[in-house]
């Protein structure tokens, strides 16, 4: 049976305007939970991102129940667990520890199943056969997992550091099989568009349009009409690719399901309770909106 008192957190840097605590914390009212959601924000400890395990053991006895994990601390975070799920084990990223009764720290990877229920939701016809990546960090891995679960013939990674592209490839083709991905340069981005032209998308998982990395990932005229847009970054909720793809033809896929799925699938492995998705969905609606008007006030 559930507890009716919760104690979670976020790990990550410059988290100080998350708006997962206002998701979690507004589901938890709804659902009658007593929900404390606390930011362990690396800039403000003064900390450096490898004390991420230092903080979970923290965290364990200090009695929370959870915590979620963010960028630069994904990867770094895996050395301090006590297990992983097969999703995050196979991604070699966490951006969910589940800290149990037993004391163990298990780490869980909801950015998987939040974008591919976002994708599935917000682009359910989307052609698949050829799909391009910018994008290999953590948030990286885990789109391009979803992308390829989801059924994709090919993702290509694209990286600025093309051993990290690399990387992604080789772990991707180790677990989904041979020919199902591969890494190009950004070079290389015009020919691969062109290819995908009517018959995939673009995956943007790089930090470009966040509100600190203003700007579009690459050049505006690679943006055709028959190549649908799928963004990860949600802050603002229209970024400048959103825009921009939109107007040039473009099926798109803002980044907030994926925020919102990912932050349901976390709430249900903290709480053992099914969070309301569209309840969520509205709320990040209404609390991007109510920033938007109070930016543009200011």
């Amino acid at each position: 049976m559930a507890k009716d008192s919760y104690l979670v957190g976020l790990v990550g840097a410059g988290i100080g305007p998350s708006l997962s605590p206002a998701l979690h914390q507004r589901e938890a009212d709804r659902q009658g939970l007593r929900y404390l959601y606390r930011l362990l924000d690396l800039d403000v400890l003064g900390v450096a991102p490898q004390a991420v395990g230092e903080l979970v053991r923290a965290a364990r006895d200090l009695g929370f129940d959870g915590l979620n994990i963010t960028h630069p601390c994904k990867q770094l975070v895996l050395e301090h667990l006590d297990a992983l799920d097969p999703q995050a084990e196979a991604l070699g990223a966490v951006n969910t520890v589940v800290l149990d009764a037993g004391g163990r720290a298990v780490g869980h990877n909801t950015d998987v199943t939040g974008f591919a229920a976002s994708f599935a939701r917000g682009l359910p016809d989307a052609p698949l056969e050829r799909v391009v990546q910018l994008g290999a960090g953590g948030a990286g891995a885990a789109v391009a997992h979803a992308v390829l679960t989801l059924g994709a013939g090919r993702v290509t990674v694209v990286d600025a550091l093309p051993g990290r592209a690399a990387g992604l490839a080789d772990s991707l083709v180790r677990h989904f099989g041979p020919g199902r991905a591969q890494a190009a340069g950004p070079d290389e981005l015009p020919e691969l568009l062109a290819q995908a032209d009517g018959a995939g998308g673009l995956v943007h998982a790089t930090p470009t349009g966040m509100a600190a990395h203003p700007g579009l990932p690459l050049r505006a005229p690679l943006l055709r009409p028959g190549v649908w847009v799928a963004e990860v970054v949600y802050r603002p909720l229209e970024t400048e690719l959103v825009r921009v793809a939109r107007e040039r033809g473009c099926a798109v896929l803002p980044g907030g399901g994926m925020a919102v799925f990912q932050a349901a699938d976390s709430f249900r492995l903290f709480t053992g309770v099914e969070p309301d998705r569209a309840r969520m969905l509205a709320d990040l609606e209404e609390l991007a909106g109510a920033e938007s008007s109070v930016a543009c006030a200011g």
